[in-house]
């Protein structure tokens, strides 16, 4: 059935993270998703206000840890069981005139990925 099509282009499983996922989550869509500039392989869903970054705080001694790496590892769960593996990682991005840095879930493809795109281009 349609509903249960599975995902196979890299766009379709992204913009699915970025929506349906996030809704799921978060009860919204994500504030955005971006391709990386740097790297082929790179894109980002952005949020200026994650909610496990809103209501936690971290103790000194734990540095700059963010609460973020939670929603990697649930983004990655999913990108895995979709066969989209990636190493995804969470990052605080300072914001010009905003006091929170906004947090930045930033995932890189395996490079088996890309070749498959590529193929299916």
């Amino acid at each position: 059935s349609q509903g249960n099509r599975r995902e196979t282009r890299l766009l379709g499983i992204l913009s699915f993270v970025h929506s349906t996922v996030w809704k799921v989550l978060f009860g919204k869509v994500a504030d955005s998703l971006e391709k990386g500039t740097e790297h082929e392989d790179e894109y980002m869903i952005s949020e200026k206000e994650l909610l496990v970054n809103r209501f936690i705080s971290i103790p000194k001694d734990m540095g700059t840890f963010n609460c973020g790496a939670f929603v990697a590892g649930i983004v990655r769960g999913v990108l895995d069981n979709a066969g989209f593996p990636a190493v995804v990682t969470a990052h605080f991005v300072p914001m010009e005139g905003q006091q929170r840095p906004r947090t930045t879930i930033l995932i890189k493809f395996a490079e088996e990925v890309l070749r498959r795109e590529a193929r299916v281009g």
